[in-house]
């Protein structure tokens, strides 16, 4: 099998599953937030369930719109703190603690290898970095999560991606999945599971694992997903506060598909609008002139992203008229970059630091687009209207080409400055 097939076995308690087969599977964590949670909320209160399966497994995190931005949001997050303050939710956050979702959980230990976690949330594939099975679902379904701590699930077939080569100075995560969803479009892993590895993946932080596993769904996968190794280990034994379980794949594992790359001469990536899969290398970008620059996001908001962003801003300023705002993913990040003198970096660049939100990824708040208006992001998805008007437009990118942009007042690669 392989190892996300071993995953859903080991919590439907049989010995193996196959591709296609319908299964109930214990779930280990259930995720939501301030804008999936209250719908999941009243379908569970619909259901006449008197508690949750486990306050200690069910998460609720507010960090869409938080601090609330208006009335709606504020009545959101209510709606939530009275839930969790009811059934005595332990993981809940809020603002001063809050991060973003998908950042904080493994950052919390919350998440581990092993586990199956099942989040109101399209990008909770991002877990799959820690080796994990996780995977978005609609807030009905998780309402049901919360009350039973199980779900059905179709045990998806696998694509395996190799990487090859070694990475060239400044291409990261970000650019390996924009580049592998350019190869094989937005639904060229529909309802599969993503298995990551190779060298090149080997070599990777968990921030870069994270990136990729996040976008998995960009590609339409039903998860994503990569073996647990020494990084993941070295990640997991400081935040881990219970017991986990490491899977690998079977050397005669059945895979759907199996697809190479050698990523060597890879340049960093963009994606223009308006779809991930319309990745091209920054080299042949052209000249396009931006109006804001994002960088965070639960696709790169780590203190890993955030040193290269500053490494790349260090001693310049962000073009006039170019509004650069940054993002950290949660409180601790926040800390860290600060007392490591990069906040300084970017500050002085004309940076704006705003607190963890997902806040202008989904044109949610702090950094809506007008009509017009371009923007190169971090951030995971650049639909029509996804970051504000719908005559505007978002261009995806990592942090060294989001802050080279910044720079230049027009997408750029970071070699040119």
């Amino acid at each position: 099998m392989t190892i996300t097939e071993k995953i859903i076995a080991a919590h439907c308690e049989r010995d193996s599953v196959r591709p296609g087969e319908i299964v109930q599977a214990k779930v280990d964590i259930a995720l939501a937030n301030d804008i999936t949670a209250p719908l999941a909320i009243e379908a569970f209160s619909s259901l006449g369930a008197g508690e949750v399966f486990d306050r200690n497994k069910v998460v609720l995190v507010m960090d869409h719109f938080t601090p609330a931005k208006d009335i709606k949001s504020a009545q959101q997050c209510k709606f939530c703190r009275d839930f969790a303050r009811k059934h005595g939710i332990v993981n809940f956050f809020d603002v001063g603690e809050v991060g973003i979702e998908h950042v904080l959980l493994p950052e919390k230990g919350i998440v581990l290898p092993g586990d199956i976690v099942i989040g109101a949330d399209s990008h909770t594939c991002t877990y799959g970095a820690l080796g994990a099975f996780s995977t978005g679902v609609g807030s009905t379904d998780l309402a049901a999560v919360m009350a039973t701590g199980e779900i059905w699930l179709r045990v998806p077939e696998t694509i395996k991606f190799i990487y090859k080569g070694k990475l060239r100075k400044w291409v990261s995560g970000k650019d390996l999945i924009l580049f592998t969803i350019g190869r094989i479009g937005v639904d060229g892993a529909t309802y599969k599971a993503m298995e990551f590895t190779g060298e090149v993946i080997a070599g990777l932080p968990m921030s870069g694992r994270f990136t990729m596993c996040n976008m998995a769904i960009e590609a339409g996968g039903k998860n994503g997903i990569v073996e647990p190794d020494d990084i993941t280990e070295e990640y997991v034994k400081e935040r881990a506060k219970r017991e986990y379980s490491v899977y690998h794949s079977d050397d005669d594992a059945e895979y759907s598909d199996v697809m190479e790359f050698d990523v060597s001469d890879l340049e960093p990536q963009v994606a223009f609008p308006s779809l991930p899969s319309n990745s091209r290398p920054v080299s042949e970008a052209g000249d396009v002139p931006i109006d804001q620059v994002v960088i965070g996001s639960c696709t790169n908001g780590s203190l890993d992203d955030l040193r290269v962003a500053a490494a790349v801003l260090s001693r310049k300023k962000k073009a006039k008229y170019v509004r650069l705002i940054v993002i950290p993913g949660t409180q601790e990040i926040y800390r860290k970059a600060m007392s490591e003198g990069l906040f300084e970096q970017m500050i002085d660049a004309g940076a704006v630091i705003s607190p963890p939100t997902c806040g202008p990824c989904l044109g949610g708040h702090m950094g809506i687009l007008a009509e017009g208006e371009r923007a190169v992001a971090t951030t995971n998805r650049n639909f029509v209207g996804r970051m504000g008007h719908l005559e505007s437009e978002v261009y995806l990118a990592g942090p060294a080409v989001a802050a080279a942009s910044a720079v230049a007042g027009r997408i750029a690669s970071p070699e040119e400055i």
